[in-house]
């Protein structure tokens, strides 16, 4: 079967299911184009079509843009993977439940195995006042995040948190501003991702978010939760990038678009170019959690950017062993395959069977079946 008559079926299927609204997928072999695709609809309410330049909100693919902006300022010498945090951020000391002070490291914040608790960050009384926490300033949302008790200590577990929003406010005052002119001087700029960033460039193609639903997907509100299959709820804040005062997150804060994000997968696999020295690439895409006997699961540990498939056949992948790959709550998911040439890029509006459920894995399944 033919990659285009592979994907062509995954995607109908799903929409057929009442599992997705909408989706873009885009796959590139050693750099040619295979499949770059839009299905469904980006707009189901007002029946507009799904574009492939359509808009998305990035949520956890803005990890990797940051992470990207984090090792291009290490190749500039602005700063070392060893640091301490508290090098660039005066103060913030978070504490184990014992009290005592641990080093957290960038390697530990880009890792996710720092330690860091996602929350709550708002006191009872905030909540019911209904406070909003993106707008509290970056200084006072560090100061809260540090004050609840670390998970573990920093590089003996692995836990997938706060870090890189840490890790966005540091890009930003290393880079002379907030995360945003970080990425955009670092990544973004570079490779010519003209609408990604925390903003929307063009609001007529910014897709609609929908979330799981019994049926069909739920249009989300301003504010949205859904059951994960992991067993807790994820909420969701579509309206968060419309808000110019709110907290540039650097783990999930971002749009854009999968045009712009296929361009910093392809430079990753080639080997950083025009961002990256090779030797960082290759760093940054290999295991950065031997000393743990798994990271994010069986099989899988982590690097710079995503989830490192360490054992596909422990992990009941059919990628390559020291491929990457993740994604993002809206509906997104991604791998870099470097054995086989392969990015694959699937970008959806709907959360989290985009992201979480059997569609990505009907998405990758497809894609080897068809090589």
């Amino acid at each position: 079967m033919s990659m285009e008559s592979a994907l062509d079926g995954v995607v109908a299927k799903a929409i057929a299911d009442g599992r997705i609204v909408g989706a873009v997928l885009k796959v590139q072999q050693h750099g040619v184009p295979l499949y770059d695709k839009a299905h469904g609809l980006a707009d189901r309410e007002a029946g507009r079509a799904m574009t492939r330049d359509a808009i998305f909100r990035f949520s956890s693919l803005t990890k990797p843009v940051v992470a990207a902006t984090i090792l291009a300022l290490a190749d500039a010498g602005k700063l070392r993977l060893d640091d301490l945090v508290s090098l660039h951020l005066p103060g913030f000391a978070p504490r184990l439940a014992d009290g005592s002070t641990p080093d957290i490291t960038i390697h530990h914040l880009l890792t996710h195995t720092s330690g860091l608790a996602s929350g709550p960050i708002l006191t009872p009384a905030e909540e019911l006042a209904g406070v909003n926490r993106w707008h509290l300033d970056a200084d006072e949302l560090l100061a809260r995040l540090a004050a609840l008790p670390l998970l573990f200590a920093p590089g003996s577990q692995w836990n997938y948190g706060p870090s890189i929003d840490v890790l966005g406010v540091i890009a930003g005052r290393l880079s002379g501003g907030t995360p945003g002119d970080a990425i955009a001087k670092w990544v973004t700029g570079p490779l010519h991702m003209v609408d990604t960033g925390f903003f929307v460039s063009d609001p007529a193609r910014l897709a609609t978010p929908y979330g799981d639903h019994p049926g069909q997907p739920a249009r989300m509100g301003s504010v949205h939760e859904v059951m994960s299959p992991w067993g807790s709820m994820v909420r969701y804040d579509p309206e968060r990038i419309f808000d110019a005062a709110a907290f540039q997150s650097g783990g999930g804060g971002a749009a854009g678009t999968a045009a712009d994000f296929m361009a910093l997968l392809e430079a990753l696999r080639t080997g950083g170019g025009p961002i990256l020295r090779p030797e960082t690439v290759d760093k940054g895409l290999s295991n950065q959690t031997p000393q743990l006997a798994q990271a994010v699961s069986p099989g899988v540990m982590f690097s710079y950017f995503g989830a490192y498939i360490a054992n596909p056949a422990v992990a009941g992948l059919p990628l390559s062993a020291g491929s990457n790959r993740w994604g993002g709550i809206y509906g997104h998911n991604w791998f870099i395959d470097r054995d086989k040439g392969l990015s694959v890029l699937s970008m959806s509006n709907t959360g989290l069977e985009g992201s979480d459920g059997a569609y990505r894995s009907e998405v990758c399944n497809a894609v080897y079946a068809a090589l």
